[in-house]
């Protein structure tokens, strides 16, 4: 694509960084056919090469951003499915992610999306406040209707529709003492909403790695990832969240050294290992936060150099869900499902697994139209292979998609606890026996 960015303007590094991504597409349009929005409305501005259209005219002519074009970069869900698609190497998502930095800092919207933004903001990135936000929202689901009918209701009511129906307590683990040296050390990410919405999916981990010999320390300070704020456009509060985590685990580093930076969500995967270039002109935390970036694996990823030994007979059939964050952002395809089938798991591929369910952060929240129809093509692809079980690796593919079907749906690493000694998920109590047979299916005449 020919560009036309005036000298003065290629002087700012995030500019010519968009600049270069720009010259790379060729117009080939292969991304199209893979972007969930289009595939749905058919509209080319809600395409990857349409956007990149608007956001060009954007840049390169240093204009405010117009309703138009908030409209179209508010629609894409960054799950990176072009970039997967397209055969010309286009860095899609840092292009999106400086047209929505752009777009908050000249761009003002309707009060009611600001005060929605605004709340998401203070209180996802906080388990205490997001704990609270849940208990209050339970209390809300009476009131839903009259909700609805407020400025940006229908926002308020998605929001109220993705609280669970019982709120999980608060799972401590303490590290068990190692009896021989460590096999490796590792921090593990404890996250925000993962910590409230299910604690148990951390907890399967410790135990997992703690069978495997391996040390998982605590890195005091850490917390979000940034990722919620990132794609909502505010930057500055995405390189915030973002210096605590480099800051915390840099001190664990240089106090005893670490093998890996542990992930159990991989949409907060996407975002740490990409610290390095949101930090790449900041000589403060360039080196540090390259060295996290380096560091930083997603929990398949990491035990996919490790024997995994089954300690029980599984054989259930599984339907992977590949979260977008997992195949797109960080092209972690196939550890997850080997991983599932050395367990013992009979592991299914969902048709149009590329295709997003429409979580996407607060997608769900922002798009509820769009991500409701997502969900529900996902679900429907999901039980066309007839699975026992649904596996994924993203907390928020988990909420979603488990609202919209009656099969238990869990972390990979849970069936992998569950498969090498640890105990049962609890949404497969009751559907599972012991033994790992169904416990629903009729018993054989004697």
């Amino acid at each position: 694509m020919q560009t036309s960015f005036a000298p003065e303007r290629l002087a700012d590094s995030q500019i010519a960084s968009s600049e270069k991504i720009l010259r790379t597409c060729v117009h080939c349009g292969f991304c199209t056919a893979t972007c969930p929005t289009y595939v749905l409305g058919g509209d080319e501005l809600d395409s990857p090469r349409g956007r990149i259209y608007l956001i060009k005219d954007m840049l390169e002519n240093d204009k405010p951003a117009s309703k138009a074009v908030v409209t179209h970069v508010d629609r894409c869900l960054s799950c990176l499915s072009c970039m997967t698609t397209c055969p010309s190497g286009v860095h899609y998502m840092h292009l999106v992610d400086h047209a929505r930095a752009h777009i908050e800092k000249t761009y003002r919207r309707p009060l009611a999306d600001r005060m929605v933004r605004r709340l998401l903001g203070l209180v996802l990135p906080y388990p205490a406040r997001f704990r609270a936000a849940l208990v209050a929202g339970k209390l809300a689901q009476p009131f839903r209707g009259l909700l609805r009918a407020l400025p940006g209701g229908m926002r308020l009511d998605a929001m109220l529709g993705l609280v669970p129906a019982r709120l999980p307590k608060a799972i401590r683990t303490s590290a068990p003492a190692m009896a021989t040296p460590p096999s490796a050390r590792i921090v593990m990410l404890g996250g925000c909403a993962q910590t409230v919405l299910k604690p148990a999916i951390n907890a399967a981990t410790d135990r997992l790695l703690a069978r495997l010999g391996v040390e998982v320390v605590a890195a005091p300070g850490e917390g979000c990832c940034g990722a919620l704020v990132h794609h909502m456009g505010d930057e500055a509060g995405s390189h915030r969240f973002a210096r605590a985590n480099i800051d915390a685990w840099t001190r664990v580093i240089e106090a005893d050294g670490l093998d890996a930076i542990i992930i159990t969500a991989s949409g907060c995967g996407t975002t740490i290992k990409d610290y390095g270039f949101m930090f790449r002109n900041d000589p403060a935390y360039a080196e540090k936060a390259a060295r996290v970036s380096a560091l930083a694996m997603d929990i398949t990823e990491f035990l996919a150099t490790r024997a995994i030994a089954p300690t029980i007979a599984t054989g259930q059939v599984v339907a992977y869900h590949s979260a977008c964050s997992m195949q797109h952002g960080q092209q972690i395809k196939d550890q997850p499902k080997t991983l599932l089938k050395a367990a013992g798991f009979v592991v299914k591929d969902v048709p149009e697994g590329h295709i997003c369910c429409g979580s996407a952060g607060t997608y769900n929240i922002l798009q509820p139209e769009i991500a409701g129809q997502l969900r529900a093509r996902k679900v429907a692809n999901i039980e066309r292979v007839r699975p026992e079980i649904i596996a994924t690796g993203n907390i928020g593919c988990m909420t979603q998609i488990g609202l919209a079907t009656g099969i238990p749906i869990v972390h990979t690493i849970e069936l992998l606890d569950w498969a090498t000694g640890g105990p049962m998920p609890a949404e497969l109590e009751g559907r599972i026996g012991s033994d790992g047979k169904d416990a629903t299916a009729p018993v054989a005449a004697q």
